[in-house]
């Protein structure tokens, strides 16, 4: 599917007056969602000269709700995509990843992509629940499930949550295969289970490492692992057997682009046997909020950043079109295509594709099936 201008939302009003950073998070402002009637601007009226920064924005918490999900399994028939299946335990993440393209769908839930993405989290409290009644369908047919593809599912909320865990466990009793992304160093508390399924070749794992440099990953990615921590985590994965690439993504020009072939290196280093990457996209609301981090962040190369964008997409800030959208066109992105496969071939690489190669024949159904609750269903309007 080919879209033109329905991913796109107008920056200008967003970026026109920029507010401070808030430490540890990524985004700069709570713009409203593009499903909003009113708009609030920020105007400087001159008070702000006469206190202190730290009044001007207060550390932010992170607020959890808790959610029962009527369904855990999200399919997708995208062409571009490795998988067809889904589970996220959570919406929202604390990761505040300024780029992240799960960022828009927090306006579903009448909040703003913006700060409220990484501070207003839902965690799925009954998602294993919910995962052995689906895997109990008469219907259901085994395919490789992806952990964390919209959010993090191992951001920081899941160490004491455990919702991730007990999905591997389900999992890990039926013999099924899944895959997992993320940037956090809390998978390793799940080698134990991860392992085991490795020897049945049931698991694949990636790690996204977008830079190296630790003072740009504090204000790209402020709250995930650091990057030293990443690769020390693919070493870890790597050492116990776990097959692990890394993940190259998003690449930024002129923020992490000139990083790519180094990211490559330090992962082949640290074990991983396969690489894959991304380049920067910017649909609905990231695309002011990914500006109003270059206006903050990098105000002397935010103009020469975004031109190099629209040079990657067809001269626009972001095309959806499936043929494109995760490498871009033209002649730049020409370049880090070329750039990457020479990587992959330089430090013996593969490209990421072990999705296909995972084993859906073990599959077997859940050992028990919980009974759905009162709680889990919709009421009765007449009682």
């Amino acid at each position: 599917m080919s879209t033109n201008d329905e991913d796109f939302i107008d920056p200008a009003p967003w970026i026109n007056a920029i507010p401070q950073a808030h430490k540890g998070r990524g985004a700069i402002s709570n713009i409203a969602g593009r499903y909003e009637t009113q708009l609030i601007e920020t105007v400087d009226d001159g008070w702000t000269h006469f206190v202190d920064d730290t009044d001007i924005n207060p550390a932010l918490k992170t607020h959890i709700t808790p959610e029962l999900a009527k369904t855990i399994l999200s399919r997708n028939q995208s062409p571009d995509l490795p998988f067809s299946v889904t589970l996220n335990p959570y919406r929202g993440c604390e990761h505040g990843c300024i780029y992240c393209f799960a960022r828009p769908t927090h306006a579903y839930l009448g909040l703003s992509p913006g700060l409220d993405f990484e501070t207003r989290l839902y965690a799925k409290t009954n998602a294993p629940e919910l995962l052995r009644r689906e895997l109990a369908h008469k219907n259901y047919e085994p395919s490789p499930i992806a952990f964390g593809m919209n959010t993090d599912a191992y951001q920081p909320c899941e160490r004491e949550l455990k919702i991730t865990r007990r999905c591997l466990e389900v999992l890990h009793e039926c013999d099924h295969p899944l895959g997992m992304i993320t940037k956090s160093a809390l998978i390793e508390r799940d080698i134990d289970l991860l392992q085991d399924m490795t020897a049945k070749n049931l698991v694949t794992v990636a790690i996204t490492i977008t830079t190296l440099d630790h003072s740009i990953a504090r204000t790209l990615e402020p709250r995930a692992a650091s990057p030293t921590r990443r690769l020390q985590t693919i070493e870890k994965l790597a050492q116990a057997g776990i097959p692990v690439l890394v993940s190259v993504a998003p690449v930024i020009p002129f923020v992490t682009e000139q990083e790519l072939e180094n990211v490559m290196r330090a992962a082949a280093d640290a074990g991983a046997t396969a690489a894959g990457y991304t380049v920067l996209r910017l649909p609905w609301e990231v695309n002011p909020l990914f500006q109003q981090w270059l206006q903050t962040h990098f105000p002397e190369r935010a103009e020469r950043v975004m031109n190099r964008i629209r040079d990657m997409r067809g001269g626009k800030d972001y095309d959806a079109n499936f043929a494109t959208r995760m490498r871009g066109e033209g002649l730049w992105a020409d370049m880090i295509r070329q750039r990457f496969a020479k990587g992959l071939k330089r430090y013996g690489l593969g490209k990421s594709g072990r999705f296909v190669q995972l084993d859906c024949s073990l599959f077997r159904k859940p050992l028990s099936i919980p009974a759905p609750k009162k709680t889990d269903r919709q009421l009765d309007i007449f009682g």
